[in-house]
C-alpha cells in the first residue's frame, strides 16, 4: 500500500473509512480498468448484433452504463476488503 494507512482514526466511522479507501487513487484505477475490460466484453456479447444494427436507444445505453459500473463496483468492494484484510494482518 502506498503512503496511506486503511486503519481508520478513532474519530473516523466505518463508512467514512470505506469510502477513503475506495477513493484511493490505486482501487480506482484498478477498479476503472476492470470496468472498461469486462464492461466491453458484456457489452459486446449482450448488445453487439444491437448496436451492429443500429438499435440503440435509451433503455439499451442506460443499461450499457450499468453494465460497465457493476464490474467497477465489483472491483471497488473487492479492493477495499483487501485492503483491510491486510491493514488487519499488520
Amino acid at each position: 500500500m502506498q503512503n496511506e494507512s486503511p486503519a481508520r482514526s478513532p474519530k473516523e466511522s466505518a463508512v467514512s473509512a470505506w469510502l477513503r479507501l475506495a477513493a484511493h487513487p490505486a482501487t480506482a484505477r484498478r477498479a476503472l480498468i476492470t470496468a472498461l475490460i469486462v464492461g466491453t466484453v458484456l457489452i459486446a456479447i449482450n448488445d453487439g448484433p444491437a448496436i451492429l444494427a443500429g438499435e440503440l436507444n435509451r433503455e439499451r445505453i442506460i443499461q450499457m452504463c450499468l453494465t460497465v459500473l457493476v464490474p467497477y463496483i465489483v472491483s471497488t468492494v473487492s479492493s477495499v476488503s483487501t485492503r483491510r484484510e491486510l491493514a488487519k494482518r499488520n
